[in-house]
């Protein structure tokens, strides 16, 4: 790849494959750029936000000149229609033209291709997914769309670098941030000169996110990996040097097209958002099992044949603690009841159940998220016979047709008035604006990824306030993470390392303190 290189305020940019050197020129020096008016054809049905028309113009704009792009729009605001707005375009200007190829996540490529159905019927779409899936559907006159997940494409690698694609769409491209991964170098590896990548989080957890991301539209645009990371992330994380904040927003913004929710001019008829953060306190059985857990560790750290699995040791503590702060049946294993005398076991789950039984005699809906699978079956089990309804639970063990059907009923007017889903596989590109009520029943240290699935039902479409609760178990850890990131969001919710791998680095006094009961933990 040729590059032209610039003074030390610049980086490289790729222009082997862009025509139209005066566009060059504006991006070199931090310009944008400056779409025409693009007609959507009959072929669409629907009808665009002027946001989402300004989006369409800004896709069309890049493809022309062959340059790629990072559609970033917050999630819920139709990413999917201003990428079928294009699709629709580019088949219409270029009729013989090869098909657009979209790579997502299992637990979208249903959406995809409802939505799909829903704005552009007339297009032809594969999807490519599962055991019976025709490879000679691939090649085929007919087909205008392929949808596929990131684990088919790289299973099926050789057939799709064999075909040629006019355009390749990345959805929750924040998935493949990692360019070590199988799916991001088969990403890579597609000859394609048109590519956009879709995220509602182009910032998940640190600056080399974006790198990433625009690394994959537009290869070399940020250079390498180190490179990129001594001019702009530790500068920028570290010292929050506005100069080369400056450089970074410069080479980024024509690549780059975001816009937020809570700017009226975007989504005015988006109803309001309340977040509340819940405390509750420990039973005096959780407090004893926390503490057990605690003594436990300390006593590992202070053995010196735990050294070389330390890390280990520490996540293993963690995920245990979390447990206990959900449930002591949860952290146990042993099937036992979720009372005990009559009494509840745990403060969460007792207010949890006057928080759910509460929103379902106001006629509400809610969605109720965890992370651990183990936890939404305990209380699908337990809320189901209070409610008098089933609670289904969205999780990653399902088929993608089980998934579908369970968003499908639950969007009816008549579905279930609650469901239970694990940030995994309920967090992302879902649309189940049926629910005003969303509650986090355990807390997840990265907030980009809670609020990825606070916008499933925070969306366009969504015609009620919405109501957003946030479990915090008062005086343990729970508490005192959400405190660290409520002072880590800044640069664009820039958090904590990924997951809880970061507190694993932590000193053995700094991480003890950290995890330590408080006195005012549990309760009466």
């Amino acid at each position: 790849m040729r590059l032209i290189t610039g003074d030390e305020s610049r980086l490289p940019v790729p222009v082997s494959s862009v025509q139209g050197l005066g566009w060059l020129d504006d991006v070199a020096t931090g310009g944008t750029l400056v779409p025409e008016p693009v007609t959507p054809p009959p072929t669409l049905h629907a009808a665009l936000r002027p946001y989402q028309q300004r989006g369409l113009e800004w896709l069309h704009a890049l493809g022309r000149i062959g340059a790629g792009g990072v559609l970033a729009d917050d999630m819920g605001l139709g990413k999917t229609v201003q990428v079928i707005a294009l699709i629709t375009c580019r088949r219409d200007e270029e009729p013989g033209a090869p098909p657009a190829l979209v790579v997502c996540p299992m637990s979208v490529i249903g959406n995809w291709q409802r939505e799909l159905e829903r704005f552009a019927p007339e297009l032809g779409v594969v999807v490519h997914h599962g055991p019976r899936r025709d490879h000679a559907q691939l090649s085929s006159a007919a087909t205008d769309v392929v949808l596929t997940t990131f684990a088919t494409l790289t299973r099926d690698r050789e057939a799709f670098i064999a075909l040629g694609w006019d355009l390749l769409v990345v959805d929750e491209a924040q998935h493949v941030k990692n360019s070590r991964t199988a799916a991001a170098r088969s990403l890579r590896a597609l000859d394609i000169r048109r590519r956009i990548a879709l995220t509602g989080t182009p910032v998940e957890n640190r600056l080399e996110d974006l790198r990433s991301v625009i690394d994959l539209v537009n290869p070399g645009l940020l250079g390498t990996a180190s490179s990129f990371r001594s001019r702009f992330a530790e500068p920028i994380e570290r010292e929050r040097d506005p100069r080369a904040l400056d450089r970074l927003n410069a080479i980024t913004r024509p690549f780059v097209l975001r816009r937020l929710k809570t700017d009226p001019a975007i989504a005015a008829d988006l109803p309001e958002k309340t977040e509340l953060t819940v405390r509750t306190n420990l039973t005096a059985e959780q407090a004893g099992l926390y503490q057990a857990i605690l003594d436990d560790l300390h006593e590992a750290l202070d053995d010196r044949a735990y050294l070389g699995a330390r890390r280990q040791t520490v996540l293993a503590a963690l995920t245990r603690l979390k447990q206990v702060c959900n449930h002591p049946a949860h952290y146990l294993g042993d099937g036992s009841p979720m009372l005990r005398q009559g009494r509840h076991r745990s403060g969460k789950v007792e207010l949890l159940t006057d928080i759910a039984t509460t929103l379902v005699d106001e006629g509400d809906r809610g969605l109720i998220f965890t992370q651990f699978a183990a936890f939404a079956d305990l209380l699908s089990q337990w809320l189901g016979p209070i409610l008098g309804r089933d609670v289904p639970v969205l999780h990653g063990g399902l088929p993608r047709t089980r998934r579908d059907e369970l968003v499908a009923d639950f969007a009816r007017d008549d579905g279930p008035p609650i469901m239970l889903a694990t940030l995994k596989a309920g967090g992302t590109g879902l649309n189940l604006v049926a629910a005003n009520q969303v509650i986090h029943a355990d807390r997840w240290w990265n907030p980009a990824v809670e609020e990825q699935a606070t916008d499933r039902a925070y969306r366009i479409g969504q015609t009620r306030a919405v109501q957003v609760r946030k479990f915090v178990c008062v005086g343990t850890l729970e508490e005192r993470i959400d405190e660290l990131i409520a002072a880590k969001r800044e640069l664009s919710a820039l958090t904590v390392a990924t997951g809880e791998s970061w507190l694993a680095d932590l000193g053995d006094d700094a991480l003890l303190d950290l995890l330590s009961l408080r006195d005012e933990a549990v309760g009466e």
